[in-house]
């Protein structure tokens, strides 16, 4: 089974309240990323949740995914990562995206899982050359990603396996919204990547 990993535990510090419930579109932001991922051909999928967990379980339709609350979510995106895979330990491999890239497409999932390839430790997507998410992590780095802090952690022990890029420029979804100013972008389509 390729399980689904969606990050959603931050406090959104730089947005200024808990960007997973901000609206885009009639729904919250975190809905979007998860509607996305329900959709994929995935098995399992699971959504980590810590700031506002119960804020968010109480307004945000999860599409099937099974909530996981990281008790140690401020410690970095490292931590939630650690606790999600947990929860997915049973995975082959796992797909992994965040919960504020709303315009994450389907295509983008299937394209990282179809670059799957003997010998490849993950497969992430990559914007205007740029690697960005979804990243498709396969079992045997389950164990190494455990240990890892902080909020660049996981980019650096990617720098040190063997990762396979796939461009995903002509599908758009790979910006995500750290602040009020970038989802106001979103909403009328100026988003830089």
């Amino acid at each position: 089974m390729i399980g689904g990993l969606v990050l959603a535990a931050g406090a959104g510090t730089r947005f200024g309240r808990p960007k997973q419930l901000a609206e885009l579109e009639g729904r919250p932001l975190l809905e979007h990323a998860l509607r996305t991922m329900a959709a994929a051909p995935l098995g399992r999928v699971v959504v980590v949740l810590g700031a506002a967990a119960e804020e968010i379980l109480g307004m945000v339709d999860l599409h099937g995914a099974a909530p996981v609350v990281c008790d140690r979510w401020d410690e970095g995106q490292s931590a939630s990562l650690a606790c999600g895979l947990a929860s997915l330990a049973d995975a082959e491999a796992v797909v992994v995206t965040l919960g504020d890239q709303p315009r994450l497409s389907v295509e983008a999932i299937r394209r990282v899982v179809a670059g799957r390839a003997e010998g490849v430790s993950a497969v992430r997507a990559s914007y205007g050359g740029e690697p960005g998410h979804p990243v498709l992590l396969e079992r045997p780095m389950f164990e190494r990603l455990r240990d890892v802090s902080g909020d660049r952690g996981a980019r650096n022990l990617l720098r040190s396996v063997k990762t396979r890029e796939v461009a995903c420029d002509d599908l758009g979804g790979g910006e995500d919204v750290d602040t009020v100013a970038q989802l106001e972008a979103l909403r009328t389509g100026n988003l830089p990547r």
